[in-house]
């Protein structure tokens, strides 16, 4: 199996973790050897609700029994979107009301550039050092590390990058401005939390100068920072707001979410002004649903923040170990080094314990396990995490 998938499955780079994953179930995955691992990233934050959820796994059967695929998203009416998109609105200001369901974080990145320009009638579009966005090209045009860009240039034209909690780079989102984009906590960047000073302020401007404000909540929604979505930490709304990861409960679904009257402006002028397949799929709506559901129900998003504190006290002393940054359950462990991270992200990966470092912080290595951790195994974790790295 090893042979054929680096033979005939595109790889991503030279180096990949080679684990073969035969099933899982909460925050572990096993091997077809029976090995067990340990999951310390859910999948990048899209497992929130754990692996192998019950009330997704049904919600999945029960709807692939009814039906799949019928017509391209948008024409025909399908419940499982519209119970899903009701039930993000219920939880949302009444200005983030509309869900355009689409497959991935890109895609809703995409989705909200287009819908910004369209809304706004201009080109400039603004985001900001050391963002991660995605992998397509829109996106990619407004992500912040230069490595990943360049070897794809030419990129968007018209795109300005300012400073992650600049107040003085705000002089630069003028009337040519079209939106701003940011992760209202940057998660690539390693963890990294804004004033809200900043943020007032930001939301202040761009309603100054008539330019939409657009949160990237890929990483950072449904329960990861302690709160539904991230944005909640400051209180400060976004005029659209990007989903994806575990917005699909497991199963690929993104959306950008908005007000009726920012959306509507993409059925006309030119009609289909954006339109995808898959988008919204009815079975990954049913899983998203189910798994949103179960988030609220069990109202892990508000053990997050205890979750998380537990695994700073029990690590914090780690030799070597030079700071710790944590919003919820998502935490940034700094080694002060690239060459550190790398050790010890390799140390842990070794010993089945599934880890990695951060795009844009490669000094900094990633927790983020599934929300429905315990208490107990989060004991669990540190002392095998305790014990592998005393051997550094």
């Amino acid at each position: 199996m090893k042979d054929l998938f680096l033979t005939h499955v595109g790889q991503t780079s030279d180096m990949p973790l080679m684990m073969e994953v035969e099933r899982a179930e909460g925050i572990y995955f096993y091997g077809p050897d029976g090995k067990k691992y340990t999951d310390l990233i859910s999948g990048v934050t899209v497992c929130n609700t754990g692996h192998a959820n019950k009330k997704v796994i049904d919600a999945v059967c029960q709807q692939a029994q009814k039906y799949m695929h019928v017509m391209v998203y948008g024409e025909v009416i399908e419940s499982p979107q519209v119970k899903y998109a009701v039930a993000l609105a219920n939880e949302l200001p009444e200005k983030l009301s509309t869900v355009y369901f689409v497959n991935s974080g890109s895609e809703a990145i995409e989705g909200a550039l287009k819908l910004s320009k369209r809304w706004t009638g201009r080109s400039e579009l603004i985001s900001c050092r050391n963002a991660y966005h995605g992998s397509t090209h829109g996106a990619i045009s407004m992500m912040g590390g230069e490595t990943f860009r360049e070897a794809f240039r030419p990129l968007l034209p018209d795109v300005r990058q300012i400073r992650y909690d600049s107040i003085e780079d705000l002089q630069y989102i003028t009337t040519r401005t079209a939106a701003v984009l940011i992760e209202p906590i940057q998660g690539e960047g390693g963890v990294r939390v804004p004033s809200e000073e900043w943020i007032r302020a930001l939301r202040a401007r761009c309603t100054e100068v008539g330019a939409l404000l657009i949160y990237d909540e890929v990483q950072t929604a449904f329960g990861r920072t302690g709160n539904l979505w991230g944005w909640q930490r400051v209180g400060v709304v976004p005029d659209v707001m990007c989903l994806a990861k575990a917005l699909g409960g497991g199963m690929p679904l993104g959306a950008f979410v908005s007000s009726s009257e920012i959306m509507d402006c993409l059925k006309r002028n030119p009609v289909l002004g954006h339109i995808t397949t898959f988008g919204g799929h009815p079975v990954c709506c049913a899983a998203g649903l189910a798994s949103f559901e179960y988030l609220l129900e069990s109202g892990l998003h508000l053990k997050a923040d205890e979750k998380g504190e537990q695994f700073v006290q029990r690590l914090k002393n780690i030799k070597g170990l030079k700071e710790i940054r944590r919003v919820g359950l998502l935490l940034a462990l700094d080694w002060g080094s690239v060459e550190m991270c790398n050790r010890v992200v390799k140390k842990l990966t070794d010993a089945g314990m599934l880890t990695e470092s951060y795009l844009f912080a490669p000094e900094s290595m990633r927790i983020s396990p599934s929300l429905t951790i315990t208490s107990e195994e989060i004991d669990s974790v540190c002392d095998e995490f305790i014990s592998i790295l005393s051997e550094l």
